[in-house]
């Protein structure tokens, strides 16, 4: 079966994944710049969250380990964090804070289980055009030779947390 449509660019950004989820992998999709158009309104990105780095620090198995219940990590242990750093997919609208750089608190006391090996879920990694997708209006993306990075515009949590009570009001 062949499809054609006429789709703004800005409108493919995000589709590509969508669309071989849709067709399990056997669809083909290409595009073809057909022309400038006048501006036809807003297109909705995105229905998920970010999990945001809370602090500044490495990130440990323990940390990581309670923040993967709460989405999909973008990154593996002993990697580099700091405050403001986009660090996973969150299912839920909104963004969450979270502590990927937790230390387990050592006691005396020893029981059954207690020191099992954390099992951590492979980090998913974002190609430079899944990361364009994933952002919203107010991340950025920091693209060095090593790495591609994502983070919020407002690096420290408390004013980030007012300028979106501000934006709400």
């Amino acid at each position: 079966m062949k499809l054609q449509f006429l789709v703004p660019s800005r409108g493919l950004f995000g589709y590509r994944n969508e669309f071989l989820t849709d067709t399990r992998g056997e669809g083909i999709l290409n595009s073809v710049f057909d022309g400038y158009q006048p501006y036809k309104g807003d297109i909705t990105m995105r229905y998920t969250g970010s999990l945001v780095a809370s602090e500044d620090g490495e990130t440990t198995a323990y940390g990581l380990y309670n923040a993967q219940d709460r989405g999909a990590l973008f990154i593996g242990v002993a990697t580099p964090v700091y405050e403001g750093m986009i660090i996973g997919e969150s299912p839920k609208a909104g963004d969450m804070n979270v502590n990927g750089c937790k230390k387990k608190h050592l006691t005396a006391i020893r029981s059954d289980g207690a020191d099992e090996a954390l099992r951590l879920v492979t980090p998913k990694r974002l190609s430079l055009e899944e990361a364009i997708e994933f952002i919203a209006d107010d991340e950025l993306i920091e693209v060095t030779p090593k790495n591609i990075r994502l983070r919020k515009a407002i690096l420290e949590t408390t004013q980030r947390l007012r300028m979106q009570a501000r934006a709400k009001a």
